[in-house]
């Protein structure tokens, strides 16, 4: 008797009419690994923000990494609904990240310029992953990032209005 904790995930075809996947998959893998990079960025930040802003943004920053953490699960589980795995490895989650840290310790002013600029990097991504996935017949895939890249455009807004000299 086998058990079923000895299963192994791996590659499934899908016949569902997007016609390859395996780029869209690795679109969804970049967008995963700037996604979650954001997410820690942005609760690094909420911790140590300080100045007569503080509660703002703390709550501004909480929301945004809040609906980060749920948009990374999405991601991963349309990964797996086109039939490819999703990364489980934290090096490769986070190998095609383009969100990058700072090299010193930022004031609140640079902490949402900085979180504004990559909020718009992973706009321009998504923007590149509609258009990827559309091309493959993946209008699914296509709307995602439609939802997505609208939080990331809307976040950039915010914080960019708040950093404004």
């Amino acid at each position: 008797m086998t058990s079923g904790l000895n299963v192994v995930p791996e590659h499934s075809e899908v016949h569902t009419g997007i016609t390859e996947t395996k780029p869209v998959a690795e679109g969804l893998a970049d967008v995963l690994a700037d996604t979650y990079a954001l997410l820690i960025k942005t609760h690094g930040y909420h911790w140590n923000v300080e100045g007569p802003l503080f509660y703002s943004l703390h709550h501004l920053t909480e929301e945004q990494y809040e609906e980060m953490f749920e948009a990374v699960d999405t991601l991963a589980e349309r990964i797996r609904a086109i039939g490819h795995l999703a990364p489980m490895k934290l090096s490769a989650i986070l190998s095609g990240k383009r969100v990058v840290d700072l090299d010193h310790t930022p004031s609140a002013g640079e902490m949402c310029a900085d979180l504004a600029r990559d909020h718009e990097r992973l706009a321009h991504r998504l923007h590149a992953l509609i258009e990827l996935a559309e091309g493959h017949n993946d209008m699914v895939t296509g709307d995602m990032a439609i939802a997505r890249s609208t939080f990331h455009e809307k976040a950039a807004w915010m914080l960019r209005a708040i950093s404004a000299q």
